[in-house]
């Protein structure tokens, strides 16, 4: 009782008021009065009270945040909290601070991490308890620090971790070590979260309908956050690491795939927990993870991935307004009320007034005293069974009364003495695990203390060993340097003794032999050191880890399940007993009921022996007659009844999609005017089908069924229709979106009117659709409007320039093919030797080149006319090109880029065989023809039957541009290599000063040389963006996407 006072007490701490009102100006009373409410709602939040905290007040300091684009205000109030000495107060802050983290400004993890250290002693004091929520605070702390150390690494990264997959690949900025060093980060974040989920999940008593009790509440409340970060964790992780898999071996990938598996399965079996909670099902919808994790030895497996997607509905309540049912209310053991209507069944079945009398004594000679005498007489017996009725039925609703009453009570006696069992015996079992726990440790701890010794000394050997080798190669410089002088002794000799100059040079090329051995050897020597050093070096690194991990793992165990077993069963068992003695009750009910309906059929039976054959069959006819008019009546409702349903579920339909597109999560959500122009058409198709229905059911109510599938799909298309224009309205400027949105707002506000009208019965003949129907048509014109047009033609031209564009490369390719052949004749007349030989190589190449691509021109020709001939129908072949305008277009830029390359390729082949142009130039001009020729390919099989002869001739085609442009690449290079003049490196004259010199100077050019490459590979990669987007403006990629929310 003393922790349920404690739990209802507020923290006692003032409102703190940051900054006190110096002055009557304005701005300073609405800080002040921003900060008072603050400073409110932070301690309305964060409190002791052991129930979930209230969503309104954590989105109030969520707003503030945002106000002050910060968080110093809510560092300010939570500094004046007695966090270190109340559990409880401590987790709902982690849980307020995390929200902030997630959904507050980006400035809140700035400003939060001078207060690391202050996180950091608060985690280590509340790792001292070993249960309760003082163990909880401790990893929702580290979790919260390891978060914010996340992002300071990581600023790419917001903090609700929603990134696209571009966001993704810029984070690690294309660098292999980058996204290494991201994925271990990944890990350990996955890892304090899962330490969070498994500590909550230990901490409750899973046996019972915890989920629905404020304390426990309390505890799972934090958990919607964990879980909307982990779907992102590993969503991110696996992306990274088909990344990884692709740039790196498998074996060094390893321990990332050992460590994720592991992760896995454990966030697998906490989502599947999760979900099963009624907690849960309310607010969240969680998602389930594949059966298997995925193979990253297999790149084809990335496609399978599906990523987790976390919901949370619009509507949901907060945790607060559930309502929390108690343990009293878990068992229902109302017994429900058997209906008693039996005293009424002989008025039914013979009437009430002694007017109408069933017996007729007259006929049969008797007196009318006997008759009276006899009606007395079955009057009081029917009374006196009325009142032997309402006694049992008062005697029996007072035994239900107590049994219910004594079964409460023994339910209370069997919770409370449970409580107790299971309190002692986890104190005991506890104790026990402890002091084992504490034994390994001790054990494991001396193990690891002797196996370091060992390893400190093996490093302290190999650290004299690399002294003494220091020292030996010190040795071998110094030689090194007294060889180098009388080296130069000997040089000043040659020069006094003329005569002995073959004798000098010959041992000064000994002794330069002898002192590049002695390089070498010394520079192997010092190798192998540096890489046992390094090998030491990482065997210390991993002996640390293995004692770290040691310690998490001894820290990590968790208390045998066997007491709870053995709870377990003793619950089941009385449980069975009160079954038992509940099913005793019911039996005694069962047997006063059977006595009842004994007396109930021999008074029937009595009564049945003095009704006339004749009434009863009148009586049966007239029962008969008003059945069938009461059926008729309900028949008539429920076909009203399902017509107002389907209206109803319509207008619901409607008025949610109204209410989506003013919801600000819809503005990421955008759409093509291809896809609303299609939702529209088939609105007004389903507006004629309503239309016909409606009349038919106005001319027979029979035909209801009709009028209710088209009022239903009516509703969804219209619906989707308002939905997919507001998304669409989000892709074009804010003129058009604008009168687009009305729109569809009107089409709605329309479709409600027209819904309402039909629900009347009056007003349903009067219902008209036509207003619906202009609006819809409204819309369809504007997305006629907004429907990309091609490079600015009209769509009657695509044909036309399509012939015109093929009839243009093929008209360059032929132009280039002639001009190569004119200048092999040139370059046979005026060139001799070497440089005829290689112009004929290089020009009969790109003579096969031409031949190849017009080749594949003719091919993808062809294919185009099988394609327009079986997809057409009736239509024509303008009609077919205006209808696919996208891959129109696709074919147009391809045959473009072919006949530009041709040309391209021509001229530069002509500047190489009057000697100024570059090889290079030649070899470029090849690789953007196989390109070019490449996209034609692409385009002209995209609507191509996989199974078509001309398909194939294309991809055979396509194969001989590649050789053919591979042959040119080669001859060119073959070329160059022989013209090229090579200058031979000799040495032999110049002094060792010289030398140096020289040296320098390459270096210094080497270095020039790869500066300027790298620019020009920035550069080059800047001209390929620039080219990418526009030609994705010119053809309209942005245009053809699908709805992306």
């Amino acid at each position: 009782m003393d922790r349920v006072k404690s739990s209802m007490q507020q923290v006692p701490n003032a409102i703190p008021k940051v900054i006190r009102r110096t002055g009557a100006n304005s701005l300073e009373l609405e800080k002040e009065n921003f900060e008072r409410g603050q400073a409110v709602s932070i301690n309305k939040a964060i409190n002791t009270q052991e129930v979930a905290v209230k969503e309104k007040h954590a989105r109030t300091c969520i707003l503030g945040t945002h106000h002050e684009k910060g968080a110093h205000t809510f560092w300010a109030a939570v500094n004046r909290l007695p966090l270190s000495s109340n559990a409880v107060l401590c987790w709902k802050f982690c849980h307020v601070f995390h929200k902030l983290l997630r959904d507050g400004h980006p400035s809140v993890i700035k400003d939060s991490m001078r207060n690391k250290a202050d996180l950091t002693d608060m985690s280590r004091m509340w790792g001292h308890l070993s249960e309760g929520y003082g163990k909880l605070c401790s990893i929702y702390l580290k979790l919260l620090i390891t978060k914010m150390e996340f992002h300071i690494k990581n600023p790419r990264f917001p903090g609700n971790l929603q990134m696209s997959n571009r966001q993704l690949d810029e984070a690690g900025e294309n660098d292999v070590n980058n996204f290494f060093q991201l994925t271990v980060e990944m890990l350990d974040y996955l890892e304090c979260q899962l330490n969070l989920f498994l500590g909550v999940f230990s901490s409750l008593d899973m046996s019972r309908s915890v989920s629905v009790t404020a304390a426990g509440q309390c505890r799972l409340a934090p958990l919607i956050q964990v879980i909307l970060d982990s779907s992102h964790l590993y969503d991110y992780t696996v992306k990274l690491l088909f990344k990884l898999h692709s740039c790196l071996p498998a074996d060094t990938l390893q321990g990332h795939r050992d460590r994720f598996q592991e992760q896995f399965k454990k966030l697998k079996s906490l989502f599947y927990r999760s979900s099963n909670l009624q907690f849960f099902k309310r607010l969240i919808q969680i998602p389930q993870l594949p059966e298997n994790p995925p193979n990253f030895l297999r790149a084809s497996a990335l496609s399978e991935h599906i990523s987790p997607v976390v919901v949370i509905p619009a509507e949901s309540s907060s945790p607060e307004s559930e309502h929390v049912v108690e343990t009293d209310d878990l068992v229902d053991m109302d017994v429900p009320v058997m209906p008693a209507p039996l005293e009424t069944k002989f008025d039914d079945l013979f009437g009430t007034t002694a007017a109408v009398d069933p017996f007729n004594f007259s006929q049969n000679g008797m007196r009318k005293d006997d008759k009276d005498r006899l009606i007395d007489q079955l009057t009081r017996e029917i009374q006196a069974l009325k009142e032997e009725l309402e006694s049992f039925r008062l005697e029996s609703g007072r035994l239900c009364q107590a049994l219910r009453g004594r079964v409460s009570e023994l339910e209370a006696e069997l919770a409370e003495q449970s409580h107790l069992r299971l309190q002692a015996a986890g104190e005991s079992e506890f104790l026990k695990a402890e002091l084992d726990d504490l034994r390994r440790v001790r054990e494991d701890t001396e193990k690891e203390q002797r196996s370091l010794t060992e390893i400190e000394k093996k490093a302290q050997a190999n650290e004299q060993r690399y002294t003494k080798l220091k020292e030996k190669y010190s040795e071998l410089v110094q030689s090194h340097a007294d060889l180098l002088r009388k080296n130069a002794e000997v040089t000043r000799q040659m020069t006094v003794a003329r005569a002995a100059q073959d004798e000098v040079d010959e041992v000064r090329r000994e002794m330069q032999e002898k002192v590049k051995a002695a390089q070498d050897v010394a520079e192997k020597q010092e190798k192998e050191q540096l890489e046992q050093l390094q090998d030491l070096q990482r065997e210390l690194l991993s002996s640390r880890t293995e004692l770290d991990s040691l310690k998490t793992t001894v820290d990590s165990t968790q208390q045998s399940s066997e007491v709870l077993g053995t709870e377990l069963v003793a619950l089941e068992s009385e449980k069975a007993e009160l079954v038992q003695s509940l099913s005793k009750v019911e039996a005694e009910l069962a047997v006063q009921g059977e006595e009842l309906e004994k007396v109930q059929s021999s008074l029937a039976t009595e009564r049945e022996s003095g009704v006339k054959t004749a009434e009863t069959l009148q009586n049966q006819l007239n029962e008969k007659e008003s059945r069938e008019q009461a059926l008729e009546s309900q028949l008539v409702a429920a076909r009203w009844s399902g017509l107002q349903g389907a209206l109803e579920e319509a207008e619901r339909i409607i008025t949610d999609s109204l209410a989506q597109i003013n919801d600000p999560a819809h503005i990421s959500c955008t759409s093509s005017a291809d896809y609303l122009a299609s939702r529209c058409q088939a609105s007004l198709v389903c507006m004629d089908r309503l239309h016909s229905a409606r009349e038919a059911f106005l001319a027979d109510n029979t035909g209801v069924s009709e009028l209710v599938r088209v009022v239903t799909q009516c509703g969804h298309l219209v619906g989707d229709t308002i939905v997919q224009g507001s998304a669409t309205s989000h892709m074009v400027p804010v003129e058009q979106a604008d009168a687009l949105s009305e729109s569809v707002k009107l089409c709605g506000a329309e479709a409600l009117d027209l819904l309402g009208l039909m629900k009347q019965r009056d007003s349903l003949t009067a219902a008209d659709s036509s207003r619906l129907k202009a609006a819809l048509e409204a819309i369809l014109a504007t997305a006629e409007k907004l429907r990309p047009r091609g490079l600015e033609l009209q769509q009657g031209e695509l044909g036309d320039m399509v012939e015109q564009e093929m009839s243009a490369t093929s008209a360059a390719v032929e132009s280039a093919a002639a001009r190569i052949e004119e200048m092999l004749n040139k370059s046979r007349a005026s060139d001799t030797g070497i440089h005829m030989e290689v112009n004929e190589r290089i020009l009969a190449s790109c003579t096969e080149l031409m031949q190849a691509i017009k080749q594949l021109v003719v091919s993808s020709k062809n294919l185009q006319r099988d394609i327009v001939e079986s997809g057409r129908g009736a239509a024509s072949m303008k009609e077919f090109y205006a209808k696919n305008s996208r891959w129109t277009e696709g074919l147009i830029s391809a045959s473009k880029a072919v006949g530009w390359g041709a040309t391209v390729m021509v001229d530069a082949a002509d500047l190489v065989v009057q000697g100024k142009g570059k090889f290079e130039e030649l070899m470029v001009c090849s690789h953007e023809i196989a390109a070019s020729t490449a996209q034609l390919v692409a385009a002209s099989k995209v609507k191509a039957d996989k199974d078509s002869a001309n398909l194939q001739r294309l991809q055979q085609a396509s194969r001989g541009v590649t050789q053919a442009t591979a042959a040119v690449v080669a001859s060119t290079k073959s070329g160059k290599s022989q013209i090229e003049e090579k200058d031979t490196m000799d040495f032999s004259s110049m002094t060792l000063t010289q030398i140096k010199r020289q040296e320098m100077d390459a270096q210094v050019l080497v270095l020039e040389l790869e500066t300027r490459l790298q620019k020009e590979r920035e550069r080059l990669g800047e001209l390929r963006k620039k080219h990418y987007e526009l030609a994705g403006v010119a053809e309209g990629w942005g245009d053809g996407e699908e709805v992306t929310g």
